[in-house]
């Protein structure tokens, strides 16, 4: 990107793709291990996107890393947006894929301390409260959401 000054004159929010891994009805939650946000609570799979990199790109590394599966980039169905306030403003991209290489497990103990399979629609008490309102946002379309803000009645 010869030329290219990236923009510091305004605010920026850290940027994270979650992905919901669907099989036979329900999703793959990671329980969150040494991380210092949310540990011992159930999550999706998810990337932080570095600058310059695209969101498919994060999430096809992260759960290769994380699950060692191979996800392609082209099974990636977008499943939402979500502008969340978590101590923090956040914007969370999410997708769902139905297909992939591999068999889920954890390759990085030290993050990660349980893989749960769950009906999406019954999460476990201890999911992260973004979850179920991101998979109900995906499953009826909605690709917008602003999430957490005390301001904004959601």
């Amino acid at each position: 990107m010869s030329g290219y000054v990236f923009d510091t004159k305004h605010d920026r929010y850290p940027v994270a793709a979650h992905v919901f891994l669907v099989e036979r009805g329900r999703i793959l939650l990671l329980r969150r291990a040494g991380r210092g946000y949310a540990d011992g609570r159930l999550g999706l799979p998810a990337a932080h996107v570095d600058r310059g990199q695209a969101l498919t790109v994060s999430v096809v590394r992260e759960v290769a890393v994380e699950l060692g599966i191979a996800v392609a980039p082209a099974d990636l169905r977008p499943s939402g947006t979500m502008f969340r306030w978590a101590g923090e403003p956040r914007v969370d991209i999410f997708f769902a894929a139905e297909s992939w290489q591999g068999t889920p497990e954890i390759r990085e103990p030290h993050k990660c301390s349980e893989l749960v399979w769950a009906d999406p629609d019954d999460l476990p008490g201890d999911a992260l409260d973004f979850v179920a309102t991101a998979w109900a946002d995906a499953r009826e379309g909605r690709m917008l959401r602003e999430f957490g803000f005390v301001s904004v009645p959601m």
